[in-house]
């Protein structure tokens, strides 16, 4: 199994900040929120629960697009 890089409790622009290449599979999702307020305190999670999202789901993608991207640097 990859590494988990992206969790459920990481800040969402922490996770941004990290990883730029995660804000497609957030959009993919429908989570267009970095310029909000509330990405700037909320961790994924809690940004997931309030768009209706789940956030395992979320971090399994956004998991599976970094390695992949991993894979064909």
């Amino acid at each position: 199994m990859a590494e988990q890089k992206v969790t459920k409790d990481m800040g969402i622009l922490e996770a941004v900040n990290q990883y730029p290449e995660s804000v497609a599979v957030f959009q993919a999702f429908g989570m267009h929120c970095f310029g909000c307020m509330a990405a700037h305190f909320e961790n994924i999670e809690q940004g997931c629960l309030a768009h209706g999202i789940d956030p395992d789901a979320m971090c399994k993608a956004i998991n599976e697009s970094l390695a992949a991207q991993d894979q064909n640097a």
